[in-house]
Parts: C-alpha cells; structure tokens; sequence
C-alpha cells in the first residue's frame, strides 16, 4: 500500500514566498503607480504660476533636467521640463514658493495605505486559512497549538502493487481465514447480501507481542483494494480534554467519505481500557474519547462500510462496551505458532537471504519452541549476519542454531574467562541437568550442552527440544522438569559437597511450575480442583495473584517447598546411581566446552567418546 502524505513544506516556506512578492510588488509596481498621479506641464505654464504666486512646494532634479512642483494647496503633483533661467532663483523667491523641499506626497494617500498596508495584511490572512486546510493533518500531531488541533493524524493508504499480501504472512492459518473473508466481503458483497448475511463491523486482533498483529492488518490493506486508514490507539491521547474526541470523529468521517474502506486502530488498549466505577473518574480525557469511540462504532447514525480493524495484547483490559458484538463482533486469536507454522515462517523469511541446500528447516522450528513470528525473523536475519562475520554469503545451518542461542542466551562472551575450578563446576552442573532428564521417562531429548559463557549471565546451559509440539503435560511431565531444573545443584552437592550461585535460574523456574502445580493446575490432594491463583495479561508474562485466605497461602509455601524438595532428592539420587557416566561425560564437556545431544547419548549409553 501506498502512504498518502501531507506536504512536507513548512508553513514559513509560503510566508516567505508572499514577503517577496510584496517586495516586489512595492520596488516596481509602486513607482508606477507613484507616477501615474503626476501632471505633466510646460515650462511656460510653472513661470506663469510662480508670478501669479500659485506654488506650494517646488524640487529641482538636476539630473532628470525637470522641476516638480505642487499648488497652492498641495493637493495637484505637476512635473515640468526644465530650461536654462537664470532668474529661476529670483522667480522662486518672488513667488513665496517652498523652495529646496522634497515632494514627498506623491500618490493619493488612501490608494497608498491600501496598497502598503490593507493589502498585505488581507493577503497573510488568506494564506493563513489556506494553510489551515492544506496542512491541518501534519500539523495537527507536532504543534497541537496551532494548527489541525482536534484532527485526526490517521495515515491514509492506496492501492499498491508492491503491497504485503497474505501469501507473504505465514504461521497464522487461522487468522488469516477469518481476515480473508472481510477482503472477499468488500470484493464480492453481493453474495453476502442475498443469503442476508451482514459483515462483522469490528474485528478485534488479539495474541502475545511479535506474533504479527499489525503485519496481517497490513496484509488486509494490500489484498483489499479499498481506502485503508491506519492510526495508533495512543495518537487519540491529548493534552487538552475533547481533543481525542474530536480526533475520533474526524477519523470517521474521512471514513464515511470514503466508504466502503477499513480503518485499522494499533494498540486500541490506549483508549479502550474499562471505564472507572467511581463518581471522580468519569470526565477525563481517556474516558471521552472511548465515548466517541463506542458511539462512532455503534450509534444512531451507524458506519455502513466501515470496517474496523483493531489489534492489542491486553484484550482482557477493554471495556465491556467495546467489545460486545455490534461493534467487536469476531475476535481472532494470533497466537504463538505451532511447529508447522514455526517451519512455515523461518522459510518465508530465509527467502531474503541465501541459505545451503541442506538446510532442515524442521529441525530449527523444533529448536526455537516457543518463538514468536519476530524472533524467527530475528534468528534469520542474526544467522545471516553471523555469516558476514564468518566471511561467507551463504548461510548454513550451524549459523541458524547458533543463532537460536543468540536469541535464547546472547552472544558468547569472550573476554569471560573462568578458572579450572569453575569451568569445572558449571561442566558438571549442566552435565547434572542432562542427565536428569535423560534417565526419566516422557522427558525431552537433550539437543546441545554448553559452559561457553553468554552475556545473558549464563556461564552454560542445556537445550532440550521434544520432537514435537506438547499442548498438554501430566502431572509426571511436570515433575520430571522440576527435577531437570533441580539437577544441576545436585550434580554440585554429589561432586564437590558445597553449593554455588549457579543455580539461581533453576530455582525460581523450579518454583513457578511447583507453585502452578498447586494452585492453577489442581495437581494437589489437599485443595482438589480449587484455583488458588488467577492470571492477569496472559499475552504479557501472565502475572498471577493469589486469591486464597492467608491461613491457605501458608499451607501452599509448605506445599510448593515439599513438591521441590521431593524432586530434588530425586535427581539427587539419580545422579548418585549414575557417577561413573556424571564424571565420564563432565570431563568430556569439559574438554570439548560444546556438545551435540548425539554425543552425550553415545557416552551415556556407553559407546567411545567421539
């Protein structure tokens, strides 16, 4: 799609451009004009005059060769050539003439203000209402003091043959369905309109950041082919109380002018919050413009043709009013992609770069579990730059999995340089986390073992990848990861009898799923299916609040605290029964600092050590 902009001229650009011809006007025009009201007489008629002592004021010009002179009342500029008198002087004294004087009034005095005056004063003032209507939208968002105030700022957009379609959006199948039936709508309405069925006046994008919200709207302008309006929710948000009101329904407006069309509001959670219960919270600024908002989307005059477009990541925090059906009627997750929309995605995007023929985009999608559409970008394009780095064009796949870790950990960090002893400690501690993981059942295969230090803080780390996407996990699964996560401190407390700072990571995510277990997931016998907790902005971290009396909190801390001490014992053992394949596989990561999770099967399962 194609912006259409305001011009990018400045406001003084004009004024300047009027300054000169003002100028000019008064340097060529003027004398003109000036000379216009001069009468031209014969030398004989200014002698009779001066006799019959007729003169005002008189000026010789020496160099033009002429005399001007005025009447008795100064009212008539005559101008006469003049000829050699020697009694001139004699006749000018006689006559009581003012002689030597300049004539300085020359033209008709009121023809004079007009022109120096009235004239360019009405000239600026025109200007200036012009340039209130031609720039009121670029004005309106930088100077909300001058001009465009209570204007909308909504960038407007054309058809475009360059424009994104949904063929260049992958991962979000779904989505993509339900955006494609409003393009088909505004293409084919009739169809709709003899089986009496009416489009959704609003469609409300919801899902985590990075998902590809605002990328599918875009997608929506370039397939289609109508007026696209696009605006941010926090554009409406004003200094002065009305200006965001007034910005919604200019907006709409310009939307009902251009009818049919689609208006697309990003991060709609800037004035769509829920309203305040209480009596001093109901005037401000916010609250007025998601009036006008409620009003503009489903009032008395309603929006024929007008289909909005709305995305956020705070859907639980709008108001009820919004999102009701007649204005929000459908609301289209965009959520996290699956496996096969991870694959889908990295190969949209490899597309922009050259990549080896053997690359296995399935294996990185299983990798990077969990990415959202941006950070598969951000893999791709951070395996292209590690390429340059390398000295090559083409990326391969060990730049791809390098650069999941980038996104996951950071970069390595190569001033780090840890002694004997530590780089000893953190070999065991991650080699204690595979092997957990690897002696339990219905746990993920163990993919890559590092202690090369990142600049996330991490001195080491290992991956595990499942072979497929997991939407469910039992109440085993979620032990056995606790157990994973308690795994490197075991390691530490079986080897060495002493523990470290290394652990601090594991903990707290050993805690978060143990506290879930309890009192989200009805994992526990004491509280059965009753939610202790209840989670807040979902597609934000999801905070959580427990709602429970403080009696029951207490015996959930006890809970949580058995639930991981239990596991740890676990991996304690574990590791215990296993030292011979703990020591033999630490001292091989030791040396080689990275290993596949190929290698640290063939040792565990007692092949030679590659």
């Amino acid at each position: 799609m194609k912006e259409v902009k305001s011009p990018k001229k400045p406001l003084i650009f004009y004024y300047l451009i009027v300054l000169g011809v003002i100028l000019l006007f008064n340097i060529l025009v003027m004398p003109l004009l000036s000379q216009s009201q001069i009468q031209e007489v014969d030398y004989g008629t200014f002698v009779k005059m001066a006799e019959n002592q007729e003169l005002g004021q008189v000026e010789i010009d020496e160099t033009r060769n002429q005399v001007l002179f005025t009447d008795k009342d100064e009212k008539v500029v005559y101008k006469a050539g003049m000829i050699s008198d020697p009694d001139l002087a004699e006749l000018l004294k006689e006559s009581g003439a003012k002689y030597g004087g300049q004539i300085i009034q020359q033209t008709n005095p009121i023809v004079s203000f007009l022109l120096t005056w009235v004239l360019p004063i009405v000239i600026f003032i025109l200007l200036g209402q012009y340039m209130n209507k031609k720039l009121m939208n670029q004005m309106g968002g930088k100077n909300a003091m001058s001009f465009g105030m209570g204007k909308s700022n909504a960038k407007i957009y054309v058809q475009s043959t360059k424009g994104l379609k949904f063929s260049d959006v992958a991962g979000e199948d779904e989505a993509k369905e339900s955006l494609q039936e409003i393009v088909d709508y505004l293409h084919n309405p009739k169809k709709y309109t003899e089986a009496g069925a009416s489009m959704p006046k609003g469609i409300l994008l919801v899902g985590p950041p990075g998902t590809g919200k605002t990328m599918l709207a875009k997608a929506v302008a370039g397939e289609a082919n109508v007026p696209f309006f696009s605006i941010s929710g926090s554009e409406f948000v004003e200094m002065f109380v009305g200006m965001g009101a007034s910005k919604v329904r200019d907006l709409f407006q310009q939307a009902k002018e251009k009818a049919p069309c689609i208006v697309f509001i990003d991060e709609i959670d800037a004035i769509g919050q829920k309203r305040s219960s209480g009596v001093s919270g109901g005037n401000d600024e916010r609250e007025q413009t998601l009036n006008q908002l409620l009003t503009e989307m489903d009032g008395f005059e309603g929006n024929t043709g007008v289909i909005i477009l709305a995305a956020t990541n705070r859907p639980e925090s709008l108001d009820p009013a919004l999102t009701r059906p007649g204005r929000f009627d459908r609301r289209v997750p965009v959520e996290l992609p699956d496996l096969a929309g991870r694959e889908a995605i990295l190969k949209v995007h490899a597309k922009k770069i050259k990549t080896a023929e053997d690359v296995d985009f399935h294996t990185i999608a299983r990798m990077a579990a969990g990415a959202s559409g941006a950070e598969l970008a951000n893999i791709i394009n951070e395996a292209a730059l590690r390429a340059v780095r390398n000295g090559r064009t083409i990326v391969n796949e060990a730049d791809l999995e390098e650069s999941i870790e980038v996104v996951i950990a950071g970069y390595q960090k190569k001033n780090a340089v840890l002694s004997d002893q530590e780089k000893k400690v953190v070999a065991y501690h991650e080699i204690g986390h595979a092997l957990v993981a690897a002696m339990q059942n219905h746990s993920a295969p163990v993919q890559k073992i590092t202690i090369i230090p990142r600049t996330s803080g991490a001195l080491g780390y290992t991956m595990q990848v499942d072979t497929g996407d997991k939407y469910l996990l039992t109440k085993e699964e979620i032990e056995n990861k606790i157990a994973t996560y308690t795994g490197g401190r075991a390691a530490e407390e079986v080897v060495f009898g002493q523990i470290t700072t290394g652990a601090s990571n594991d903990i707290e995510q050993a805690t978060k799923l143990a506290r879930a277990m309890i009192t989200r997931y009805g994992m526990s016998d004491a509280f059965d299916m009753v939610a202790m907790e209840t989670v807040q902005n979902q597609y934000l971290g999801g905070d959580v609040s427990l709602a429970c009396a403080p009696d029951t909190q207490k015996e959930i801390d006890r809970k949580v605290v058995d639930l991981v001490k239990k596991q740890h014992e676990k991996a304690r053992k574990i590791l215990e029964d296993n030292r011979d394949k703990l020591d033999s596989l630490a001292k091989y990561l030791y040396e080689k600092e990275t290993i596949t999770g190929e290698e640290f099967m063939r040792i565990l399962e007692g092949g030679e050590r590659a």
